[in-house]
C-alpha cells in the first residue's frame, strides 16, 4: 500500500539547511556533552550500535551539521561509512530511505514542502518563511498524529530496582513516593546499569521507556533510550488524569520536581522533561485539563519558558504562572514552601 506522502515533493538541500543535528537529537531525547569548539560527544544512539567497548564513540560537528560513529558495528552496518548528515542520521534511526527521512523531518518540524528554508542564523533563529523567524528554543514540535513512529510499549520491565537507595533520600524522596513512581537504583546490566531509573508511561499508562539518572557525574546526566520520543509524553500524566481534580494540572520541568510536588500532596502534576512544550504535549494538556499552573524553575530559562508556554496554551485553557524563588527549582522547596507557592491551586 502506498503511503500518502510517497508522491510529496521534498527539497533535500532545504531540509538539511533548516534542520540541525541538535534539533533532531532533542527530538530523540539524545543528550551529548560538549567537548571542545563545535563538537559534541557521547553514547551512540543508533540502533546499529552493538559495540560495548566504544560507548562514547558518537560525535557531532554542529558547525558542519554532521555526525560520525567510529564503532565497528555502526561502520559495518553502513558498508564502511563512518557518519553523514542529518538525513543519514534519521534514515538509520528510523530504518528508512533518505527520502523518507527528509519527509519525516518536514513533518516533525513543520517545514512546508517546496519552500526555500534557511538554516540557523547568527541570532540563533531558524527562518522558515520570508520574514518569519522561529527561535530554536521554540521550533515547532509535531502534534499527536503527525509523527509516523509512536513510542511503543516496552515488552519488559526492569527488576531488582532499589527504591530505598540513599541518592533518593538525599534528594528528599520518601520510600513511599519512590515505590509509587517505581523509581530507584538499578544494579543490573544494560543501558541503565548503575543509574537511578525512572519509568515513563504514556497517557494510557503503558510503560514506554526508562530514563536513567547518573549518580557519579557521568555524562549524560540523564540517559534516554534510542528512539524514545519524549516530546510525545507528559511524565506522570496517567496518574494525574486519575486524580479527582481532573480539571486542573500543575506543570513542572523535571522528574524530581514532579515527585516532590506529588509528595507534598498535589497529585495532579506532570513534567515536561525539559523547558519546551511540544505540539503533542500541548494537545495532551488541552485534551485533559481546563486549567494549567506552570511551576517551572526560578531561573531566567524557566521564567522565559513559562511565558512562552502560557502563550501556547492561553487560547484553550486557563493558565497561571506560579513564581518559584529566584535561583531555585521546585524540587529544592520544602513541602511547606510548595504549599505556599501553590496556595489556591487545586490538589
Amino acid at each position: 500500500m502506498m503511503n500518502s506522502w510517497q508522491g510529496e515533493w521534498v527539497d533535500f538541500h532545504a531540509v538539511k539547511q533548516a534542520v540541525s543535528m541538535e534539533m533532531v537529537l532533542a527530538h530523540y531525547g539524545v543528550a551529548l556533552r560538549p567537548v571542545f569548539g563545535n563538537r559534541l560527544r557521547g553514547r551512540c544512539p543508533l540502533p546499529t550500535h552493538l559495540s560495548k567497548e566504544s560507548s562514547q564513540s558518537f560525535a557531532v560537528e554542529t558547525n558542519k551539521n554532521a555526525w560520525a560513529c567510529q564503532s565497528d558495528s555502526c561502520v559495518a552496518a553502513r558498508s564502511g561509512r563512518v557518519g553523514g548528515n542529518v538525513l543519514d542520521f534519521v534514515a538509520v534511526m528510523e530504518n528508512c530511505s533518505v527520502r523518507e527521512a527528509a519527509l519525516k523531518l518536514q513533518r516533525w518540524f513543520t517545514l512546508s514542502s517546496g519552500t526555500t528554508v534557511r538554516g540557523p542564523t547568527s541570532s540563533g533563529s531558524i527562518i522558515s518563511a520570508p520574514g518569519e523567524a522561529i527561535p530554536r528554543s521554540q521550533s515547532p514540535r509535531p502534534a499527536l498524529g503527525e509523527c509516523d513512529a509512536r513510542n511503543k510499549a516496552l515488552a519488559f520491565e526492569l527488576t531488582g530496582i532499589n527504591h530505598s537507595h540513599s541518592y533518593l533520600a538525599a534528594r528528599g524522596i520518601s520510600l513511599e513516593t519512590a515505590e509509587i513512581f517505581g523509581m530507584g537504583h538499578f544494579p543490573g546490566k544494560g543501558l541503565m546499569s548503575g543509574r537511578v531509573v525512572v519509568p515513563i508511561h504514556d497517557e494510557a499508562g503503558k510503560l514506554v521507556a526508562y530514563a536513567g539518572r547518573a549518580l557519579n557525574g557521568e555524562q549524560p546526566r540523564y540517559l534516554f533510550p534510542s528512539g524514545f520520543r519524549k516530546a510525545q509524553v507528559l511524565f506522570n500524566l496517567h496518574r494525574a488524569t486519575r486524580n479527582e481534580c481532573r480539571g486542573s494540572v500543575i506543570v513542572v520541568e523535571g522528574f524530581f520536581d514532579c515527585l516532590k510536588i506529588h509528595q507534598a500532596g498535589f497529585r495532579n502534576v506532570v513534567a515536561l522533561m525539559g523547558v519546551a512544550l511540544s505540539g503533542s504535549q500541548q494537545k495532551l494538556l488541552e485534551d485533559h485539563f481546563g486549567s494549567v499552573a506552570l511551576l517551572l524553575d526560578g531561573d531566567e530559562a524557566g521564567r522565559a519558558a513559562s511565558s512562552r508556554i502560557a502563550e501556547q496554551l492561553i487560547r484553550k485553557v486557563f493558565v497561571r504562572i506560579v513564581d518559584v524563588p529566584a535561583g531555585l527549582q521546585p524540587d529544592q522547596l520544602s513541602a511547606n514552601d510548595i504549599g505556599m507557592v501553590l496556595k489556591g491551586t487545586v490538589r
